[in-house]
């Protein structure tokens, strides 16, 4: 009989969840039909759509002129956005539920739909990952906080994959803990669908475990890479080469996307060596703590892993701050730490900088909005808030994170008490 109901229950609860879902998917392709935009996106379902119905190259002339018809009408400019598809070919498969939708907006609304649930998700992950005894009231909160942020609402009106990105690099880091080697292989190769959000952070992983003699990690993840590389050439030949070509053409129509950039845009006599100079400091602090890092539990190697994603940003890779999505348990991870070291101090610092993460950041974006040809772009200063915080915080609570956690000393001396 409590079977029967539990199952009634559990019934309801996913018609439940599935009318939810509908509602949000249906609010989605009502703002994608009255705000134009998702222009993250259109490459590469526009990319996808061509290579699924016609077997066109995503990466061809074709479909690169294709693309820019759709988008302005025309060809573009040579000083304009060329729009390219500028993925590794197999990533056609995280884009090929939304491409079977000859609509625009409604793919772009299931996408949005599909992002902002993963974005609750990353953070229940972010709280997981954290082991966070936390409040229904500081989730709350933190739920709040993790769908309002500017880096979380950025990616979803653009309708960047980073977010599935995102989700699915800590995926693989909870099925690490809890050693399911295969399955985090497996996410991990999805991961890589955005090579520049996970160029460090795999590489520290396969390491780690290594010295940790996980080798089935190392192995399913070579493995299974093998296996997408030779399916996807079997399904276009040399498509490594036009990735390529077109990566090496990206940031000359891009606006600054590396800090060496950004500091060449705001300095041009100095802003170069000053990248190299980030770059170098940057690589010798992953140096430091990889080492550190190798012979260590999970609890340490997570802590590095935050680390490494937040200096991913600022080593010289071309990024964007709809990548700063995968940053967000990192800052849980300093929220938890607060929270369970230094208690009402500790949720004193959280809820100030949840305001200043949230509002602060908005105002901050609004404040040097740049105007360019009538349309209006996101200033390079962004790059910097989110990052520096971590930086500092992640070295603050440092200590805690890699040592003892409060609920690890509540468990022993509950034990030795017991």
């Amino acid at each position: 009989m409590e079977a029967q109901k539990r199952f009634i229950l559990n019934f309801f609860l996913l018609l439940l969840a599935a009318a939810v879902f509908g509602g949000l998917i249906w609010v989605n392709i009502g703002y994608a039909r009255q705000n134009p935009g998702g222009y993250d996106f259109i490459p590469r379902w526009l990319g996808t759509r061509l290579f699924i119905m016609e077997g066109q190259s995503p990466y061809s002339e074709a479909t690169t002129l294709e693309i820019q018809q759709y988008i302005l009408g025309r060809q573009a400019r040579p000083d304009e956005d060329q729009s390219l598809f500028v993925y590794p070919f197999y990533s056609f498969v995280l884009f090929l539920p939304f491409a079977v939708f000859a609509d625009f907006a409604v793919a772009r609304g299931v996408l949005m739909a599909v992002m902002e649930v993963a974005i609750l998700v990353i953070a229940g992950l972010g709280i997981n990952l954290a082991r966070w005894k936390i409040s229904p009231l500081q989730l709350g909160f933190v739920m709040l906080f993790s769908v309002l942020g500017y880096h979380s609402v950025r990616p979803v009106i653009n309708t960047n994959i980073s977010v599935l990105i995102a989700l699915f690099i800590f995926l693989a880091l909870w099925a690490v803990r809890e050693k399911h080697d295969v399955l985090a292989g497996f996410l991990l190769v999805l991961a890589t669908a955005k090579p520049q959000m996970v160029v460090l952070l795999i590489p520290l992983i396969l390491l780690w475990a290594l010295f940790q003699r996980r080798l089935l990690i190392v192995t399913s993840f070579f493995g299974i890479f093998t296996v997408v590389m030779v399916a996807s050439l079997l399904l276009l030949p040399g498509w490594p080469m036009d990735f390529l070509r077109q990566m090496i053409a990206y940031p000359d129509y891009t606006l600054a996307n590396t800090p060496g950039a950004v500091f060449k845009e705001w300095l041009p006599g100095i802003g170069s060596q000053m990248g190299w100079v980030m770059t170098g400091i940057m690589a010798f602090i992953l140096l430091v703590e990889w080492v550190q890092a190798f012979n260590k539990d999970f609890r340490w190697f997570y802590w590095t892993a935050c680390l490494t994603l937040v200096i991913t940003n600022w080593f010289g890779v071309q990024t964007a701050t709809e990548n700063y999505i995968a940053l967000l348990p990192a800052v849980i991870l300093v929220f938890a730490i607060w929270v369970e070291r230094w208690r009402w101090l500790g949720r004193f610092l959280t809820g100030l900088s949840m305001l200043v993460l949230t509002g602060g950041v908005w105002w901050l974006f609004l404040a040097t909005l740049e105007y360019r040809d009538g349309a209006a772009f996101q200033h390079s200063v962004m790059f910097f808030p989110l990052p520096l915080f971590l930086l500092i915080c992640l070295f603050w609570i440092r200590h805690w994170a890699v040592l003892e956690t409060r609920p690890l000393l509540d468990e022993l001396r509950s034990s030795v008490h017991g």
